[in-house]
């Protein structure tokens, strides 16, 4: 089963806009361990306009299950990678101001600097994970850099889904598919939802985990934390 990887963004965003400490994201993070998800994804930026690198850190010392650190390999986020050694690592290439991840890795263009920087994370025992668009060129180029996996970038998908989910399903088929045959783990993240999640594994049953914050955190206001966490994992089971 695919399994459910909550990032926890929006609930830093929340924190950070009246200062002090409520909602505790700490707190937050172990109550989505209990309902149910299996990995908690953080998303430090420089600003420190959400997640923060203390956060991080203190997150590090109480999650249970797996710790997936996300962001662009600056050497300040390198040095906090390397410092807290989580399960995992997605390196995305995000500008400083980006609102939000929008584009993926160029993995053919920066591949001297992408291969230095996994090996750096392999050594400190990090899975390494570089986020790509759906484009099989750049899936073989994250294997030449010494990757683990690849998470495709699913915003196309998801905008383009209402309207046709076969067509917008389809290059993320060819992504997947050419993700298999290099021998990489399969990840995939960004605007993914209840709407769209069932379609997506199961048109591509080898995702190892998917990455969810922005919609499950909108969802969790109406039908409460523990709920949407369940119904995320619902819609990843395989079907009978």
């Amino acid at each position: 089963m695919t399994k459910l990887s909550v990032n926890i963004n929006k609930i830093a965003v929340i924190r950070n806009s009246r200062g002090g400490n409520l909602p505790d994201v700490v707190r937050a993070a172990t109550d989505i361990e209990r309902f149910g998800a299996d990995g908690i994804t953080v998303h430090p930026r420089p600003d420190a306009r959400h997640i923060r690198y203390d956060d991080v850190r203190e997150l590090k010392r109480v999650l249970a299950t797996e710790l997936n650190i996300e962001g662009n390999p600056i050497p300040e986020f390198v040095e906090l990678v390397c410092g807290t050694v989580p399960a995992q690592v997605t390196l995305v290439p995000d500008a400083p101001d980006a609102i939000t991840s929008d584009a993926g890795w160029d993995t053919v263009a920066h591949r001297g600097f992408l291969t230095e920087v996994t090996a750096r994370f392999h050594a400190c025992g990090i899975r390494v994970s570089l986020f790509v668009d759906p484009d099989p060129a750049m899936v073989a180029g994250a294997k030449a850099c010494g990757a683990d996996r690849v998470e495709l970038y699913t915003e196309a998908y998801a905008r383009e889904y209402p309207a046709d989910p076969a067509r917008a399903i389809a290059p993320y088929v060819a992504a997947a598919e050419e993700a298999r045959r290099q021998g990489l783990g399969l990840n995939a993240g960004h605007d993914l939802s209840l709407e769209n999640l069932r379609y997506f594994v199961g048109r591509i049953p080898w995702t190892d985990e998917v990455s969810i914050g922005h919609a499950l955190i909108s969802d969790a206001l109406y039908y409460g934390l523990e709920n949407t966490v369940q119904l995320y994992r619902r819609q990843l089971k395989p079907a009978e």
